[in-house]
């Protein structure tokens, strides 16, 4: 498929392991202001007294800006820091009225949210919003809650929901389920939704996207033995989950991807979605331990689809090395951004050596 827009393709790299004395950078979350200015975040790691840098060390969510479309980028900053607890799994959500609103959570049972209302530069104090959690103990006695991790959904009816899933597995983060927090008035309050069927084995990381007709579908890791990606459609995003399907054509390393709506359907122009990951069912060994079944992390992967989500016929690599969780951003003018784990420490798919940044747009994404 052709287009009369030149093909783009830039990466640079917006966090290096070692940096501040971070072990590593992970989890990224990437979100496009209506003002233009790219808000990339991610978790900066410190080693637990192994060294290693795993999901309950002692971690910080930095965060840099762009107001320029990734050329230049600010200072580090950071938006949350616990102390020695970990902060973790951030979303991050733009309204129509141009407010962003941040999620994250501390330690794996805290829950907190705040708001920028000038393009990122200042946030809010965070809120506690633990007590939204409470509302799923019924329906499962969870010891682990987080968030997506990535960007939330904003309907067009203005509606926010944030993909979430519990765990009552503690450290292990095993079993797990999946479901959303909501909020109808601008992040004044939030609800919690229902369980998505629990059919699949260990449902947990998930992206969202509004459908054409205005259901939510759920976009899900899971660590089913077919290692393929799988979807749960919603008429609201909160309520009547059905249950989990496998998408033959998305491969699920047992990973985190990102899926993200870059336009509605209009006149003749068809609506498209698109689907980043480590595009991967194979482990090879190479990359390190293969701790919960875990398929090599390598190979991301950018796919579109334009029709809801049932086929992508139009696939292209960005990396085929190291690669690992991503989050996806886009504009009007057809350019697609992406904020992703790239390499490894000692060649480690564990220990990401680099928290990197990718414009590129349609037309790159369509070249044969």
């Amino acid at each position: 498929m052709k287009t009369d827009i030149k093909p783009e393709f830039k990466i640079c790299d917006l966090f290096e392991s070692g940096t501040d004395g971070y072990v590593t950078g992970r989890i990224p979350v990437l979100a496009r202001t209506h003002g233009g200015t790219l808000l990339a975040a991610w978790e900066a790691r410190h080693g637990g007294e192994d060294g290693y840098p795993g999901d309950w060390v002692d971690i910080d969510i930095l965060m840099r800006r762009s107001e320029d479309g990734g050329n230049t980028w600010s200072a580090v900053t950071t938006l949350a820091d616990a102390g020695k607890l970990p902060t973790h799994n951030a979303n991050l959500l733009v309204d129509a009225a141009g407010t962003v609103h941040f999620l994250y959570f501390v330690n794996y049972e805290r829950a907190y949210y705040c708001q920028s209302r000038d393009e990122g530069l200042t946030f809010s104090e965070p809120r506690d919003i633990t007590a939204v959690f409470e509302g799923f103990t019924d329906a499962y006695g969870w010891n682990v809650i987080a968030g997506g991790p990535g960007h939330g959904v904003v309907t067009r009816e203005g509606r926010m929901v944030v993909p979430v899933w519990l765990s009552n597995g503690g450290k292990k983060h095993r079993p797990s389920v999946v479901s959303s927090i909501y909020s109808d008035d601008a992040g004044a309050t939030w609800h919690c939704g229902e369980l998505v069927p629990a059919t699949l084995k260990n449902m947990s990381e998930t992206v969202g996207v509004e459908l054409e007709d205005g259901r939510i579908l759920f976009n899900i890791r899971s660590e089913d033995p077919a290692f393929r990606r799988a979807f749960s459609v919603s008429p609201d995003g909160a309520t009547g989950w059905t249950e989990p399907c496998l998408i033959p054509a998305l491969k699920e390393p047992i990973c985190m991807g990102n899926l993200l709506r870059l336009n509605f359907s209009e006149g003749d122009k068809p609506g498209r979605i698109i689907f980043c990951n480590p595009d991967n069912d194979y482990y090879s060994g190479r990359f390190g331990p293969s701790w919960d079944g875990n398929k090599d992390r390598v190979n991301l992967t950018l796919k579109m689809s334009s029709d809801d989500g049932k086929t992508w016929p139009v696939s292209r690599v960005i990396d085929p090395g190291i690669a690992g969780y991503c989050d996806l951003a886009c504009d009007s003018s057809e350019t697609i951004y992406v904020l992703y784990e790239r390499g490894g420490v000692d060649n480690s798919m564990w220990v990401n050596r680099y928290v990197s940044f990718v414009r590129l747009n349609t037309a790159w994404l369509m070249e044969s």
